[in-house]
């Protein structure tokens, strides 16, 4: 999986302007949280290359960004969780789940 590290506040515009392309997700990881390395490694077992052509992928280190989580929230309306997945389409968040509700084929679904 080609993460694109979310790690500037500008970003969060160029993510906005890319969901109108397709839909961009954003995963929320905690280095800290053994839930968070689990449902991540989850994820990446479950990714194809050719996902890639449907989505596009952020990774936000949540201890070394975690007033930009605090934007993210604000941005689009999401509370707070760690780990979290947050799916954005035109815009707007459209699908967010955490934990152990972080689901490959749920979030592959709603692409």
């Amino acid at each position: 999986m080609n993460w694109n590290k979310l790690t500037l506040p500008a970003q969060l515009e160029e993510i906005k302007a890319q969901s109108f392309e397709k839909p961009v997700l954003i995963f929320k990881h905690s280095t800290r949280c053994s839930i968070s390395s689990m449902s991540l490694d989850r994820l990446l077992r479950n990714w194809k290359v050719e996902d890639s052509e449907r989505i596009i992928p952020y990774y936000l280190d949540l201890i070394h960004h975690r007033t930009l989580s605090d934007q993210v929230e604000d941005e689009f309306g999401v509370p707070h969780e760690s780990p979290q997945v947050i799916l954005i389409r035109e815009g707007k968040a459209v699908y967010d789940n955490s934990h152990f509700g972080i689901s490959y084929p749920e979030i592959m679904s709603k692409v």
